[in-house]
């Protein structure tokens, strides 16, 4: 309290009773918790998202006991055709070779000429089955194979059996053009089925080659009697044919017969 005025200032303390300290201390402790608990909590990262749960999917094959006794029965009867078609390419090759021998020992049946002119038609048929596919046709090695021999058998002078290898190596070239045609350019007719191999056949009389099945389509080309075909498929009583410069068409099944 003041004591004069201009003099001197005397401050007298009055005592703090021991229940205000303890009341001061335990506001101070309760303030210094709350400070440690609210910086704990800002440190503190937020916990991580549970991971998402993984669904696993099984595959179960479920097998067929017949099925599969089935499926083995034609992988064995397809293993059995191609033996029969291997052995029956190896008998074609050796007939052929006879067919080739015989030739020789008649060298009037065919002149150079025929020979040499049939030959070109095979080159011919050759070159335009590579060209006009992308990727080789299988039966291009066997035509190849055909020329070859043709020709090593018109070096050795025997003409008619280079021209019956020429022809062969024609037809087989003019059986990929009918199956090309049939394949790709013309889906199949209502009714059409096809022959289990491609047929020889030859015009019986002069007659015309329909662009369908029936006279109502128009003509493809005229055929002149003994002019060679190849079959391929059918529908009622028309024939599905190609001649062998590759033109496609139908022709009535009486207009046609086996060659000789």
């Amino acid at each position: 309290m003041w004591r004069g005025v201009g003099r001197f200032v005397r401050i007298e303390a009055r005592p703090v009773s021991r229940e205000s300290r303890r009341l001061l201390l335990l506001r101070y402790l309760f303030l210094l918790l709350a400070a440690i608990v609210v910086s704990s909590a800002c440190s503190q990262t937020p916990p991580a998202k549970p991971p998402a749960p993984r669904v696993i999917h099984d595959t179960v094959t479920v097998r067929d006991p017949d099925l599969d006794k089935r499926v083995a029965r034609l992988e064995l009867l397809a293993l059995a055709k191609d033996a029969q078609i291997e052995d029956l390419q190896a008998k074609l090759e050796d007939a052929r070779a006879e067919v080739v021998r015989a030739m020789a020992k008649l060298q009037t049946v065919a002149s150079r000429a025929q020979a040499a002119s049939a030959m070109a038609e095979a080159e011919v048929s050759l070159q335009s089955m590579k060209a006009g596919s992308t990727e080789e046709p299988p039966e291009a090695a066997q035509v190849t194979k055909l020329v070859r021999q043709s020709a090593t058998q018109f070096d050795r002078a025997n003409y008619a059996g280079a021209l019956y290898l020429a022809n062969q190596a024609k037809t087989l070239a003019s059986s990929y053009r009918g199956r090309l045609s049939l394949g790709s350019r013309e889906g199949a007719r209502p009714g059409e089925t096809p022959f289990a191999v491609p047929i020889k056949l030859t015009m019986t009389t002069r007659g015309n080659i329909r662009e369908g099945p029936g006279t109502g389509f128009p003509i493809a080309f005229a055929a002149e009697a003994g002019t060679l075909l190849t079959g391929y498929s059918y529908a009622e009583e028309w024939i599905r044919v190609t001649d062998e410069t590759g033109h496609s068409g139908w022709v009535f099944r009486s207009l046609v017969g086996r060659p000789d």
